[in-house]
């Protein structure tokens, strides 16, 4: 199935992108002045629908077997596009390179726009625990008029690259409080297997540590939102006040039992909404706007 009949992202458009990159770079900045914010973080339904695209900054662009699937720039702001073209989708999740990209498409506007902060923890790498802040910080954050920052935070007990980690992200999460801004906290447990490839720690003894872990950073927590996966045991999410959103995760390849891993945290009472990037934008039948459509209304009918 094409995955859009009319593509968003014609070919003049993507001249003018790659016009505007060689010739203009101050159009960057301009863009981010002229932007027009949305007056609310929240929905009116007091929800937020996110979709993630820092995936390729930190080297991850696998989908299922491709293991470059998300290295075409250009297909992957096609389907970006289509995603933000559905009014129930907020905003975007994205590093400094995608949220530009999009600013100069002008697809940003009355969009909620996060910016990743730490992919130094590049996928596969020895160091990857050790997740060094090189993206947005909260300085440019302010300055770039951004509706927060988000933050990986992989605890990992058997790995001293965590240490570092875990004070930078306390760090951020202070330091964006103190600008009025969200700070989204992503805390996944991991361990490493016997062959030492680090695996997500699924179970709720290890989820609801992270969660406790990543609620007490920084001098406040005024401002934190967490960014999770959606536990098997929901009673996990009773380790928090503080708004959760759910994320997508690695596709699993089945969009129905995704939808329903999701659906089955999203009606918890800490849960605002969602924040979903290759298993949306990357369905296996590549219809990105019916994927999308479909976790919108999962998370209407959740509230």
């Amino acid at each position: 199935m094409p995955m859009n009949p009319v593509p968003h992202l014609t070919d003049e458009r993507w001249a003018e992108l790659l016009r505007v990159r060689a010739t203009d770079p101050a159009a960057v900045e301009r863009a981010y002045a002229k932007r027009m914010r949305r007056s609310a973080l929240l929905s009116e339904r007091e929800t937020l629908f996110l979709v993630a695209a820092d995936h390729p900054a930190r080297g991850a662009l696998g989908v299922g077997s491709d293991r470059t699937a998300m290295a075409d720039r250009r297909t992957l702001l096609e389907r970006l596009l289509i995603a933000l073209a559905d009014p129930a989708v907020d905003g975007v999740l994205g590093s400094p390179d995608v949220v530009e990209e999009l600013l100069l498409l002008d697809a940003l506007d009355d969009k909620v726009v996060i910016g990743s902060m730490n992919r130094g923890g590049l996928a596969g790498a020895e160091w990857e625990i050790d997740d060094r802040f090189t993206g947005y910080d909260a300085d440019a954050l302010v300055r770039y008029r951004l509706d927060g920052g988000k933050m990986l935070l992989r605890l990992v007990d058997s790995d001293p690259g965590t240490v570092p980690t875990l004070h930078a992200c306390a760090q951020a999460v202070s330091e964006l409080a103190a600008h009025g801004l969200m700070a989204m906290v992503e805390p996944l447990p991991y361990h490493r297997d016997a062959s030492g490839a680090l695996v997500m720690s699924k179970d709720a003894p290890s989820l609801t540590r992270a969660i406790t872990v990543a609620s007490g950073l920084g001098v406040t927590s005024a401002y934190t939102w967490l960014k999770i996966p959606a536990p098997e045991d929901s009673s996990v999410l009773d380790a928090t006040t503080l708004p959760v959103v759910v994320l997508g995760g690695v596709p699993s390849g089945d969009p129905a039992a995704d939808l329903a891993a999701w659906g089955g945290a999203l009606h918890h009472d800490v849960v605002r909404g969602l924040v979903v990037g290759r298993t949306l934008l990357y369905p296996p039948d590549g219809d990105v706007a019916a994927a999308v459509d479909a976790a919108a209304r999962m998370l209407k009918e959740s509230r």
